[in-house]
């Protein structure tokens, strides 16, 4: 249940898209999510200071302190995220919008996969509090690097929307939306399936075999070449293929994964590094599809007018169902605990 809710945190806190969408159109793309992203690598300094701190502050308020500041740099990053879509999705046309959505895929895969590895190396052997310094010091010093580039993007007017003071935002209409509607019950169910499954297999794995810690990071990386192989699967063929045929392929691709990992908790393989070293492969490489399937979906449904909050609601709905399904997860799992029943003979 912890781990479930460290795990849906970030998630959970996209719900601020919905009343931060409203300041868009008022402050601007890029200088909206500027000031964000700034204010979240604020707190992943402060993160970086925290270890430090051992020889004043006790486990429980190093915890308690740590924790709030996840939530600071979840917030700020939930807020200035709303942003985002809507940026992109006018900066870019709508004939390459498959093709930049794979290789911006593919980039984001290969940079988690690097970052994976810097922290394994980092906390190799018996960390130390400073080595943990290390690793957020990093991510602060990478994302200090990635404000450099955000400023480098070129900026875009806002569309004008017209504005009623005493008209609200038809968030229920904009929900309704027929064939927006069908997107968001796609996105729910994808979410509560898959919403647990990446922290609940390393979970699996930590109990039932005898890799240390360190392989089980090293092998959970491969799940980011996954991704990065989405680039050369689809690349300039997706806006050509569409995003319905991608999803509908992606999600029997699920369905043999998921068998997998049953036949490996049922013990009808073995826990092996090569039978692991596949699933997440494959996990990591269909989870870049869905996600690239849905978000082109998304910029294509989402008309001009009141985009910013179209897409706002697509967000929250996606990351708020990723949020409460791993807390969903993790109190059945507690609340099953070490039942083991037996029935047929299964």
């Amino acid at each position: 249940t912890v781990l479930g809710i460290i795990t849906g945190m970030m998630p959970l806190l996209v719900i601020f898209q919905i009343p931060a969408a409203n300041h868009i159109n008022r402050v601007g793309y890029r200088k909206f999510v500027l000031a964000g992203w700034s204010t979240r690598v604020c707190f992943i300094f402060l993160l970086a200071l925290l270890p430090l701190t051992g020889a004043f502050l006790n486990p429980a308020n190093r915890l308690a302190l740590l924790l709030a500041l996840l939530f600071c740099f979840n917030l700020s990053r939930g807020i200035s995220s709303c942003a985002w879509m809507p940026w992109i999705t006018a900066l870019v046309p709508a004939e390459l919008r498959g093709r930049y959505l794979a290789r911006d895929m593919a980039v984001q895969s290969l940079s988690s996969f690097a970052s994976l590895l810097v922290s394994a190396a980092a906390l190799a052997g018996d960390a130390q509090r400073w080595q943990f310094s290390v690793v957020f010091g990093f991510s602060a010093t990478m994302g200090t690097v990635s404000l450099l580039f955000l400023r480098r993007i070129p900026d875009i007017p806002t569309p004008s929307e017209p504005r009623v003071s005493t008209t609200r935002v038809p968030w229920l209409e904009m929900a309704r939306f027929p064939p927006f509607r069908k997107l968001l019950l796609t996105v729910v169910c994808w979410s509560v399936a898959y919403g647990g499954v990446m922290a609940f297999t390393v979970a699996f794995l930590k109990a039932r075999s005898n890799l240390s810690e360190g392989r089980i990071l090293l092998i959970c990386s491969v799940a980011f070449l996954g991704g990065v192989s989405s680039l050369g699967l689809l690349g300039s063929r997706f806006d050509r293929v569409g995003s319905k045929p991608v999803l509908s392929a992606a999600f029997a691709g699920w369905l043999a994964v998921m068998a997998g990992w049953v036949m490996l908790a049922g013990e009808v393989f073995t826990v092996s590094v090569v039978n692991v070293l596949v699933l997440q492969f494959f996990m990591g490489l269909l989870a870049a599809l869905v996600i690239l399937a849905n978000n082109r979906l998304a910029m294509a449904i989402a008309p001009v007018m009141g985009r910013n909050h179209f897409l706002a609601i697509y967000s929250v709905v996606n990351n708020v169902t990723l949020g409460l399904s791993p807390i969903a997860w993790g109190l059945l799992i507690d609340a099953v605990g070490s039942r083991a029943p037996t029935w047929l003979g299964v």
